[in-house]
């Protein structure tokens, strides 16, 4: 039965919002701000340049860092051939939680654990390396040495001609890549909050 009043109807819609991803996204922006570039999901516009660039038929494997609430993992499963697999990394228990329920598609795994293990991760699910990586972790505001170690794991369990792709809201995450890949092709997305710095980091 709907709310019979104008206070029932007020309270059904703070528990309705407390609930939703925005809300959620929020809530690990504030517990963990080191480890949540930004308060706002990335837009559409962010989401389509990012993975433009992807070889969907050549990928089995798609790694993403720091998903949150899960705003790029229904692109990336729309655009992801029936055989592949999303693996999906995340220190946050309330974003896992929230994403193994949100989320009913065989070909996704949704992992609590450290960006720097992803290595043993993939491993652990039977995998020997990525084809892609994708992460919006924010690596300057990273604990010092994660942001290093982190690149580094991900040029290990990438396959030749597989890319890190990266979204940041400051430039400095080029520093992090250098060291590790040779190849670093830069972009910049003005529509999203705040605008953002993009970069296909190759392994060739």
């Amino acid at each position: 039965m709907p709310p019979s009043s104008l206070s029932d109807r007020a309270a059904v819609r703070p528990r309705k919002w407390q609930n939703s991803p925005q809300a959620m996204f929020l809530r690990g922006f504030i517990k963990h701000p080191v480890m949540v570039g930004s308060i706002v999901p990335s837009s559409q516009r962010l989401i389509a340049k990012m993975l433009a660039r992807v070889d969907w038929g050549k990928t089995k494997l798609f790694v993403e860092y720091g998903p949150g609430v899960g705003t790029f993992c229904q692109p990336i499963l729309d655009r992801l051939a029936p055989d592949a697999t999303l693996l999906v990394i995340d220190t946050n228990p309330d974003f896992i939680q929230h994403l193994r329920r949100e989320i009913r598609d065989s070909r996704f795994i949704a992992v609590q654990g450290s960006a720097a293990d992803v290595a043993a991760i993939i491993a652990g699910h039977g995998f020997d390396a990525a084809d892609y990586v994708l992460s919006g972790l924010p690596f300057s505001t990273l604990p010092p040495g994660v942001g290093d170690a982190i690149a580094a794991a991900t040029h290990t369990v990438l396959s030749p001609g597989g890319a890190f792709l990266v979204y940041q809201f400051r430039a400095r995450v080029r520093d992090f890549l250098a060291p590790h890949f040779t190849r670093i092709d830069p972009a910049f997305e003005w529509w999203n909050v705040p605008p953002a710095h993009l970069f296909w980091a190759w392994k060739d």
